[in-house]
C-alpha cells in the first residue's frame, strides 16, 4: 500500500520541481534584464570593462606564470653554480669547514661520500642527514630535483653534482628551501593588482569619455523635446566638427527646417483652399440665386411671364454655372497633371491657329518665330492662351498683339493690349482666383474670374512663369514662359 503512495508523492514532487523550473528561469532572466545597463553610456562602459577583463586576466595569469618560472630558473641556476663552485673546491682541496656558500640564495650545501655520510656542509646544512638519496651517475653527473625528505628544513630544491667521474666520487648537494620561494607569489599579486587597476582605469576612462561624447546628444534630446508643432522655429545646438553627433544635429535641424517649411506651405495651401471654397461658394451662389428668383417669379405670376425671356435668362445663368464648374475642374486637373501626358507642341503653330479663329474686334495681330517647340499638355497650353486672349480682348480699346519667340531656354508668349492697364500694386493680385479689380472686370464683361489663375497654374505646372506688366501703349502685358522642348 505504501508503494503507490510513494510513487504518487514522487510524481507530485517531480511535478512541483518541473513547475518551479520555468519560474526560476523567468526570475533569472528578469534579474539579468535588471542588471543589464539601460543607457548607451553604461553599455559601452560594461563592454569595454569586459573586454579589458578578457584581455588582462589571461595576461596577468601568463605574466605570473612567466615570473614564477623566471624566478625558479634563477634559483636553479644559483643552485647549479653553487654546486659547481663547491665541486671545484673539493677537487682542488680548498674547501672550508663549514662550507661558505658563494651564491647568496643557495645556503644549503653538502658534500656526501659514496657511503652516504656527510663529509662537509654549510652552516645551514650542518647536522642534517644527506639532503637527498638521489645519486647522479657518471653518464649523468648533474641532476636538478626537489625533495621533502628532511622534516627540519622541509621541501628543498637542489642541484646534485658528481665531483669526479670515478665510482668513489662524492656528490655535492646545493640548494635552498622551497619555503623561501613563496616570495614569488608577490609578483603574481602585483600583476593582479596592476591588471585590476588597469581595468578600473579603462572603465572610468570609458565612462568619462562616453559621458562627454554623448552629452550633446542629451542636449539635442532636451531641446528637441521642447519644440512643439505650434512653434517649429527652434533648433538644436550643432557641435563643432564633422563626427556622427555633429552630423546628427545638422540632420535634425535640416529636418526641422523642412517640417517648418512644409507646415508653412500647408498653412498657406489650407488658407488658399479655405479662401477658394469661400470665393467659389459666393460665385456659384450668385447665378443660382438669380436663377431661383427668376423661376420663383415665373411660378408666382405665370400669366405675366415671358417664357422666351425667362428661358434665355435661365440658360445664361446655367451657362455661367457650367463655365465656373468647368474652370474649377480644370484648375484641379492642372495641379494633378503628370509629365506622362506631355508631348512636343509647336507653340508658333498653336498661336497662329488660335489667333486666326478670333474674328471681330478688337483685332489680334501675331508675330511669331517659326517652330518654337515646347514639351507640354497641349490642351492646357491652348486654354492658357485662350484665357490670355479673352482677357486682352475684353479690355483692349483698338487691338491686341501676340508675340511668340525664344528667350534663353524658354519659349515666350507675350499678349499685350492697349486698354487701361493694371496698376503696379495689383499686378500680382490679378492672378488670384475670382479677383476683379474694377467695373471693367465685372460680370457684364464676361469671364469667371479664374482665367488668369488658370493660365498661371498652367505655366507653373510646366516649370514656367506668368507675370503681368505694362505694354508700350500703356495697356496690360502678360508674359507667359515655359521651357523649350529638348531637341
Amino acid at each position: 500500500m505504501q508503494f503507490p503512495l510513494s510513487g504518487e508523492m514522487g510524481h507530485l514532487r517531480g511535478g512541483r520541481f518541473s513547475a518551479d523550473r520555468p519560474g526560476r528561469a523567468t526570475r533569472i532572466r528578469r534579474l539579468l534584464s535588471y542588471a543589464r545597463p539601460r543607457s548607451i553610456r553604461g553599455r559601452i562602459t560594461a563592454l569595454i570593462t569586459l573586454l579589458a577583463l578578457a584581455l588582462l586576466v589571461p595576461t596577468a595569469v601568463a605574466e605570473g606564470a612567466v615570473g614564477r618560472q623566471a624566478i625558479a630558473d634563477a634559483i636553479w641556476l644559483e643552485a647549479r653554480q653553487q654546486a659547481d663552485l663547491t665541486a671545484a673546491a673539493v677537487r682542488a682541496g680548498t674547501t672550508t669547514d663549514p662550507i661558505l656558500p658563494r651564491m647568496g640564495g643557495a645556503t644549503l650545501v653538502q658534500v656526501v661520500a659514496p657511503d652516504h655520510h656527510v663529509i662537509d656542509a654549510s652552516k645551514d646544512a650542518r647536522g642534517l642527514p644527506p639532503l637527498s638519496s638521489v645519486w647522479p651517475s657518471a653518464s649523468d653527473p648533474e641532476r636538478d630535483l626537489q625533495t621533502c625528505a628532511s622534516a627540519r628544513v622541509g621541501c628543498v630544491r637542489l642541484s646534485a653534482l658528481r665531483v669526479l667521474p670515478s665510482a668513489d666520487s662524492p656528490v655535492v648537494y646545493a640548494g635552498r628551501p622551497v619555503a623561501a620561494l613563496t616570495s614569488t607569489e608577490i609578483f603574481a599579486r602585483l600583476f593582479g593588482i596592476q591588471d585590476a587597476v588597469l581595468v578600473l582605469l579603462a572603465a572610468w576612462a570609458t565612462w568619462q569619455v562616453t559621458g562627454r561624447t554623448l552629452k550633446p546628444v542629451e542636449v539635442i534630446r532636451t531641446d528637441l523635446a521642447a519644440i512643439n508643432f505650434n512653434d517649429l522655429s527652434g533648433r538644436v545646438p550643432e557641435p563643432s566638427g564633422d563626427d556622427e553627433i555633429a552630423r546628427l544635429a545638422r540632420t535634425v535641424n535640416g529636418t526641422l527646417g523642412r517640417i517648418e517649411n512644409a507646415k508653412r506651405s500647408s498653412d498657406r495651401i489650407l488658407s488658399r483652399q479655405r479662401q477658394f471654397v469661400a470665393d467659389a461658394s459666393h460665385e456659384l451662389r450668385t447665378p443660382l440665386a438669380g436663377l431661383r428668383a427668376e423661376l420663383e417669379e415665373a411660378q408666382m405670376h405665370p400669366g405675366e411671364t415671358d417664357l422666351a425671356a425667362l428661358l434665355d435668362d435661365a440658360m445664361g445663368d446655367v451657362d455661367r454655372l457650367e463655365q465656373i464648374i468647368t474652370d474649377l475642374l480644370l484648375l484641379a486637373k492642372v495641379e494633378a497633371t503628370g509629365d506622362g501626358e506631355r508631348a512636343h507642341v509647336n507653340l508658333s503653330d498653336l498661336a497662329q491657329r488660335e489667333v486666326s479663329e478670333r474674328p471681330g474686334r478688337p483685332q489680334v495681330r501675331l508675330w511669331a518665330e517659326p517652330d518654337v517647340y515646347v514639351s507640354a499638355v497641349q490642351a492646357q497650353v491652348v486654354r492658357a492662351l485662350r484665357n490670355l486672349l479673352d482677357n486682352a480682348q475684353r479690355h483692349a480699346r483698338n487691338g491686341v498683339e501676340v508675340h511668340v519667340g525664344r528667350c534663353g531656354g524658354f519659349a515666350e508668349l507675350v499678349v499685350s493690349d492697349d486698354g487701361p492697364g493694371i496698376p503696379e500694386t495689383d499686378r500680382e493680385r490679378v492672378f488670384e482666383r475670382f479677383t476683379r479689380l474694377d467695373a471693367a472686370r465685372s460680370r457684364d464683361h464676361g469671364g469667371t474670374g479664374l482665367g488668369l489663375a488658370i493660365a498661371r497654374d498652367v505655366a507653373h505646372a510646366h516649370g514656367g512663369s506668368l507675370r503681368a506688366g505694362e505694354s508700350p501703349g500703356g495697356g496690360a502685358k502678360f508674359v507667359f514662359k515655359i521651357p523649350l522642348a529638348e531637341s
